[in-house]
């Protein structure tokens, strides 16, 4: 009696749990109070949040949240709607039940709790029971239980580790100038990661661009949670079996990149700063000169009047029309730097237009913001603004009439010095008025979009190339991005690597960093290491900084300047093989370069810090990146078996396994089955190959295909047909490679194939083409390459041996097929 008496008591001094969150600012969802069921919709109300859950797909489930009635729905990210799908919901007193052919969706609504399942009823994520979303003042978070041995990769350009467990990340777009390894943020934010776990997978999209932050057990041993500081609670839930298929799905969202011009794609040589016209010269001189491949020169601020964006010096350029077509004529294509800051100067054009057209970013009381960049103080134009996107695009139509072929836009985190823009600048943002913290993560993403659009517009049906350092999600639909001023270090190259992994696994395909680093100088063996690197980047620009020695290919020594020549020399070879990669990735996000984890997620191995560095590039290879000064080095093959590139030598898969490492080769193994096409050395793209292409294929035991394409690799008239695309496979159980009929209406610039067989036989393999003998075929002919004068990458090196045979035949478009005894 007397011990309930006193629990009684302490009862009445015992602040119920949801005072103290109210108290505390923490607002919970809360109970389910009311259902809507509408279709693919399901809207819900709870205690203190309004929820809406849509199907977008039979993958694809989004959920928006907020504590008071959603808003209107608009996002610079999205531009996918959602698909009709079969879709049934039910709900019963506790919870609701949403269900897809590939998909189940689970409610709780005592409290609101959202499960994701696979169709067998497996947990693919869930939220933390007890703490799921809940809001801190305005800021909005939402906890997902963290399941046993969960990996976490992607989120964009974040340094770090591969797998992100263990950290936390926040999005806000900065310069970072020689940022560190482990430096956060950095430049761009695609708030979207993949997780892993009990052989599942699932990939979450949290659209909102205030700042946000994700934690994967960072600080803790319970949740992982992505949250903002303003804004809804907005985030896509996509699931399917294979990796590959979340980043597809993903950038169905999002969207695709276009064609990149293939002259972009060539070797890029910068440098902070080339100047004046005689010195740009003389190194596209020296590149021709020496036999480096190479198809562009960039320049970098000092090619401006004062740094005034839109200008020239005319002391250094005194007719940029004629150097440009200079330049055009040795093969090369120019790209400049632009900056979005305005120099605030009297009888300055762009800005005098600015001003009459009201573009430029304002305070409350009207007056326009003013910070300080390189030109002295400056106005900043409202991308979000329509107006101020048509005024950007007029004025980049001087570049256009100039015969520059590529835009580079800086500094549009935005920078500005003291990197502490005001939060009460105003933009637009499409009609509904934004303030900084809710624009400033795609300032720079519309400023791509600017350019992007105003440079098509500008220069007709050419592509534009569109470089950008900052964005945001869906800015793989405008421009390639480059990694910023990183530094000339062991470990930055190798971070450099994750970082455009990262940027793969975050749909955005083409992506580079500063081979060679921007800031201090390399040794001559991280130097060469690193161009051997970059070759097999998406974007290849070698660049450096003003106060940095010269990182130009011959500036190390002539050994290290014939390691470069190689690489760079295997990259055009390779030309063919990267562009057809390239058209896969505007069909379905696939990245160029590939982190083993698309296709060897639940291999351990893979997130292990000595192998989360190698990579794929395309389909066909696996790259082993190490430092300048490592000379024993740790490789893992996954499953398969693999070729050396050098020597076709065979490598067993699931075997670790160290090397002596020379600086002269970058260690590169070929996936079995894999299909590769190659072309003779060419020094620029706008000389045309020989015309036969040389297609690589190396026996395995897989099924593979091969998307072949060509298009003129300049202009959009693919959009209407003018293309060459066949598939291209391999079936060793039928022992046939087969060439589909030809689609498009371009003619292919290649009249023969030389099909290239390693590892089939050492004697020659009898072969026949659409059932007929070659010898016997006048259009065919068969021949044995001799194995000491093959290599395949066209190095001087001596080739060790390997087992080859050729056969040589015209590229006609119908159907064929290639069988071989074996």
């Amino acid at each position: 009696m007397k011990l309930n008496r006193i629990l009684a008591i302490a009862l009445l001094f015992i602040t119920p749990l949801q005072k103290i969150y109210a108290q505390s600012g923490v607002k919970q969802t809360g109970n389910v109070t009311a259902v809507t069921l509408s279709g693919q919709q399901v809207d819900i109300t709870t205690d203190n949040a309004f929820i809406k859950l849509t199907v977008y797909s039979p993958t694809i489930v989004r959920v928006r949240m907020d504590k008071q009635k959603l808003g209107d729905d608009f996002s610079y990210a999205v531009i996918g709607t959602p698909a009709k799908t079969r879709v049934s919901v039910d709900q019963t007193a506790d919870e609701i039940n949403i269900n897809t052919d590939s998909l189940k969706v689970n409610i709780k609504k005592q409290p609101f709790l959202v499960t994701f399942l696979t169709p067998g009823g497996e947990v693919i994520n869930q939220d933390e029971p007890g703490l799921t979303t809940s809001w801190v003042n305005e800021s909005v978070t939402t906890y997902k239980h963290m399941q046993e041995n969960e990996h976490f990769i992607g989120l964009g350009e974040k340094t770090g580790p591969l797998d992100r467990k263990g950290n936390a990340y926040t999005h806000w777009n900065s310069d970072t100038y020689a940022y560190t390894t482990n430096q956060d943020p950095i430049y761009s934010t695609i708030p979207f990661y993949i997780g892993v776990h009990h052989q599942v997978n699932y990939g979450i999209f949290f659209d909102n661009t205030w700042q946000s932050d994700f934690n994967f057990g960072a600080s803790n041993n319970r949740f992982s949670s992505f949250g903002a500081k303003g804004g809804e609670m907005n985030y896509y839930f996509i699931y399917h079996t294979h990796i590959a298929d979340i980043i597809r799905s993903y950038t169905s969202l999002t969207g695709l990149m276009k064609m990149p011009p293939l002259w972009s794609l060539g070797y890029q040589q910068n440098r902070y700063s080339y100047y004046p016209e005689t010195e740009v010269m003389r190194i596209a001189e020296t590149l021709r000169e020496k036999k480096i491949p190479a198809d562009g020169i960039t320049l970098d601020i000092h090619y401006m009047d004062k740094y005034k964006v839109f200008t020239w010096d005319e002391s250094r350029f005194p007719n940029p029309t004629s150097m440009t077509k200079k330049l055009g004529d040795m093969g090369f294509k120019v790209t400049l730097i632009v900056d979005p800051g305005v120099k605030v100067e009297k009888g300055y054009g762009t800005y005098e237009r600015g001003v009459k057209d009201d573009i430029f970013a304002k305070y409350p009381d009207g007056s326009y913001y003013t910070g300080q960049v390189w030109p002295g103080w400056c106005h900043f134009p409202d991308f979000t603004n329509p107006k101020g996107r048509a005024f950007w695009a007029n004025e980049l139509k001087k570049y256009a009439s100039e015969g520059i072929s590529g835009i580079w836009n800086d500094m549009n985190e935005f920078s500005t010095w003291g990197q502490k823009a005001p939060d009460n600048i105003l933009f637009n943002y499409e009609g509904k008025g934004a303030a900084h913290p809710q624009v400033h993560n795609v300032y720079g993403l519309e400023m791509i979009r600017s350019s992007y659009e105003g440079y098509k517009a500008a220069r007709e049906n050419k592509r534009p190339f569109i470089l950008t350092r900052s964005g945001y999600a869906g800015l793989q639909r405008y421009a390639a991005i480059w990694t910023g001023d990183n530094r000339a270090e062991n470990d930055h190259m190798l971070l450099g690597v994750r970082l455009l992994n990262s940027l793969g696994l975050s749909g955005v395909p083409f992506s580079g960093m500063d081979v060679g680093g921007f800031t201090g100088g390399a040794s001559p063996a991280l130097y060469a290491r690193w161009m051997q690197i970059g070759a097999f980047n998406p974007y290849m620009r070698n660049h450096s900084g003003i106060n940095s020695k010269a990182s130009e290919p011959w500036a190390y020594g002539e050994e290290v300047l014939e390691i470069t020549r190689n690489y760079i020399n295997l990259r055009y070879r390779l030309l063919p093989y990267l562009y057809s990669s390239f058209y896969e990735a505007t069909q379905n996000g696939s990245p160029i370069m590939r982190s083993l984890t698309i296709d060897y997620t639940h291999d351990e191995n893979v997130y292990n810090s000595l192998y989360e560095n190698q990579y794929m590039f395309g389909k066909a290879f696996l790259v082993f990146p190490f430092d300048g000064v490592t000379n024993y080095g740790k490789l893992y093959f996954p499953q398969g078996k693999w070729y050396n590139l050098y020597n076709g030598r065979v490598q067993q898969g699931n075997q670790k396994t160290a090397i002596d490492l020379g600086i002269s080769k970058l260690p590169a193994y070929v996936k079995e089955s894999s299909i590769i096409p190659m072309q003779s050395l060419v020094q620029n793209t706008t000389q045309t190959p020989a015309d036969t292409l040389y297609l690589h294929v190396y026996k395995g035991s897989i099924n593979n295909k091969f998307v072949y394409y060509e298009d003129d690799g300049a202009s959009f008239n693919y959009e209407k047909g003018e293309y060459y695309k066949r598939d291209i496979s391999y079936n060793p159980t039928k022992k046939s490679i087969s060439f589909s009929r030809v689609e498009g209406s371009a003619k292919s610039k290649f009249n023969n194939i030389k099909l290239i067989l390693h590892g089939f036989k050492e004697d020659s393999v009898p072969v026949k083409i659409n059932g007929r003998a070659s010898r016997a075929n006048k259009d065919f002919q068969s021949l044995m390459v001799p194995i000491s004068r093959f290599d395949p990458t066209g190095f001087s090196n001596p080739v060790e041996g390997e087992n080859v045979q050729s056969i040589v035949f015209r590229n006609s478009s119908e159907e064929l097929t290639v069988t071989y005894q074996d």
